[in-house]
């Protein structure tokens, strides 16, 4: 919201300009730059990661299991476990969490469990990667989100994002974040703008669910998975088109179009041929209320670990249950018919194969991949389109944004996710097609 004397209407301080761009340049070179060390290119604070789970060696699987007891008694210590049913549910998948997560340390327990594809995976490939990438990205948060990159890039963006998808410009960020970095992250992101009444909630769900898919590194993992390395340029590309043109059809359906689009502090609607001096004054305007670098960073780093505390203990135990269903009980393979019809009308190899992957997918989002590997191409490259464009997974991301403010149920998403899928498969079947037929 605009202040009555704007700091643009006087001349902005060398000290004003600096506090916009010093932190929002050290942001965007953390987040969205990759860089070769190593001989590995990725965003440094993915190298962060990776360097603090090389150091902690071993130990990584410990403070793994210290943030999985903590997020278990963090609810029973502060005394919401029992506020409603929903809470309560959690709280006891949450201690059934800290039960998984001691027996893939251990080893104990029944030999099916420890197969490379159920605890192991969960742990060495969810878990210890989120536990150490939330709390590690939210201290570098602080640089984006706090002083006014967010809010400029908003304003100049709004032609695009407010028609398309009906979110703000600013959620642009937030989509940026979520692919180069992470689901969690962009959660994070969201979280906070929507706590400071910068999101309405219908935005807020828009985002969650439609921008805060898997990172662009969990993607060449599904690639390679798939066989699709060959032709990563045209999935990585169409991937991402597909989850947009998605993302844009799902906000115009119940039950996000039915959600309240009320937000206490609105983004600026910049007057016709003066977008540049509105973002630019928008940005100046937060960066001069913005607190102290260590005040924000320690306040994202507190909201960061107890996102991070919370999303764990859930992506064990929701995230086990769904693995062990999806290869001990037919439960996606009769969901997966919901879905057939989608698939068989073009005619595709492997149809019922591929529908009931799909269906499979919101227990975690690699299991399509894992599911389709050795199909063929089209039905593999249609695979790896859903992994990414469904979004929601009851591994991670569902336990994710149950953990923020956002007001979604499990209800919500599960009919958001459900829609997700049909037209994902729907665009990205011809598109499989197109892509054969363009490599011969």
């Amino acid at each position: 919201m605009l202040t009555p004397n704007p700091p643009s209407q006087q001349r902005p301080n060398i000290a004003l300009m600096l506090k916009l761009f010093l932190p929002s340049a050290l942001g965007i070179l953390i987040f969205f730059v990759p860089v070769e060390i190593g001989g590995r290119s990725t965003i440094l604070l993915d190298h962060m990661v990776t360097g603090a789970r090389g150091l902690l060696g071993e130990a990584s699987g410990l403070y793994a299991l210290a943030l999985i007891m903590s997020g278990a008694a963090y609810p029973l210590v502060r005394g919401y476990w029992n506020r409603n049913v929903t809470e309560r549910i959690f709280t006891a998948l949450k201690l059934l969490g800290v039960v998984a997560a001691l027996l893939a340390i251990t080893g104990w327990g029944p030999a099916f469990l420890h197969e490379p594809d159920m605890l192991p995976f969960l742990f060495d490939k969810l878990v210890i990667p989120v536990g150490l990438i939330v709390p590690i990205g939210a201290i570098f948060l602080a640089l984006l989100i706090s002083y006014g990159l967010l809010e400029l890039i908003g304003v100049l963006v709004q032609p695009v994002m407010r028609p398309i998808w009906r979110t703000p410009g600013r959620s642009a960020i937030d989509a940026v974040a979520s692919f180069v970095g992470s689901y969690s992250i962009g959660l994070l992101i969201t979280n906070r703008v929507y706590q400071a009444g910068q999101y309405s909630a219908r935005e807020a769900a828009i985002i969650a669910t439609g921008f805060s898919t898997v990172s662009a590194t969990f993607m060449i993992i599904v690639a390679r998975t798939l066989d699709l390395m060959v032709v990563w340029n045209l999935y990585f590309w169409l991937t991402l088109l597909i989850t947009f043109i998605v993302t844009a059809v799902t906000v115009r359906l119940p039950p996000l179009s039915r959600m309240d689009d009320s937000a206490e502090y609105g983004e600026p609607e910049a007057v016709a041929g003066k977008r540049l001096s509105t973002a630019w004054q928008t940005g100046l305007e937060v960066a001069a209320r913005a607190p102290a670098l260590h005040k924000s960073v320690a306040i994202n780093f507190k909201e960061g670990l107890v996102m991070a505390i919370s999303i764990l203990p859930s992506i064990m135990s929701v995230g086990l249950l769904g693995l062990l269903a999806a290869k001990y009980t037919p439960l996606f393979e009769w969901l997966g018919w919901l879905f057939y019809p989608f698939v068989a009308v073009w005619g595709v190899a492997d149809a019922a194969a591929l529908a009931q992957a799909s269906a499979a997918g919101l227990a975690e989002m690699f299991l399509p991949a894992l599911l389709m590997a050795e199909a063929e191409f089209v039905a593999r490259f249609a695979a790896g389109v859903v992994s990414v464009s469904s979004v929601l997974f009851f591994s991670a991301s569902i336990p994710c944004i149950l953990s923020t403010s956002i007001p979604l149920s499990v209800g919500r998403m599960v009919v958001v996710w459900f829609i997700r899928v049909a037209l994902s498969l729907l665009l990205a079947i011809p598109t499989g097609y197109l892509v054969q037929a363009i490599i011969g």
